[in-house]
């Protein structure tokens, strides 16, 4: 096991990326901040709140679950669904979908085909904690990186949330 990031260095990432957000968007008007679930949920709501602070502006932001829409849904495997909680139109919204690890890409695929369900958005934004680059699947790449992590196959990246697991870290487990 390895700390990729620990406490200190994972609130510098995110005070960074909500930053970076910040200066992307000069205003929020047509913005929306969705994050994955389960948590990728627990990072949006962070960025939210920061970008919220910095801006001064309200950002809507919600919580998208993508079960159903995952092409390995139908492998046999019981699927528990978490809650989606989009309570606005994301129809001409610029959409900033929130997730902790981008790995091979297809939860980001099943993303935003659940995300069409809620409507037509004029761009989609892809933002991550850490980003498996070598493992890439599809051709998927964020537009906002906390950080690039090197990994063979065998390999997991955990994050770890306060609000669940008591403490806030990003660890490697070979």
């Amino acid at each position: 096991m390895k700390t990729l990031l620990d406490y200190d260095q994972l609130n510098i990432t995110i005070q960074r990326l909500a930053h970076q957000i910040t200066e992307s968007h000069y205003s929020f008007a047509d913005i929306a901040i969705i994050g994955l679930q389960p948590r990728g949920v627990r990072f949006a709501n962070r960025i939210t709140q920061l970008v919220e602070s910095i801006s001064g502006q309200h950002v809507p932001h919600g919580a998208l679950d993508i079960t159903f829409y995952r092409d390995d849904v139908h492998t046999g495997d019981i699927l528990v669904p978490s809650e989606t909680d989009i309570s606005f139109s994301v129809s001409d919204r610029t959409v900033i979908l929130v997730d902790d690890v981008l790995h091979t890409g297809r939860t980001v695929r099943a993303a935003m085909d659940a995300l069409l369900d809620f409507g037509r958005p004029q761009n989609v934004e892809l933002m991550v904690l850490i980003d498996r680059h070598y493992s890439r699947e599809l051709p998927i790449q964020p537009d906002y990186v906390g950080r690039t992590v090197d990994t063979i196959i065998t390999q997991k990246v955990v994050v770890h949330w306060a609000e669940k697991d008591g403490k806030d870290e990003v660890i490697l487990i070979d």
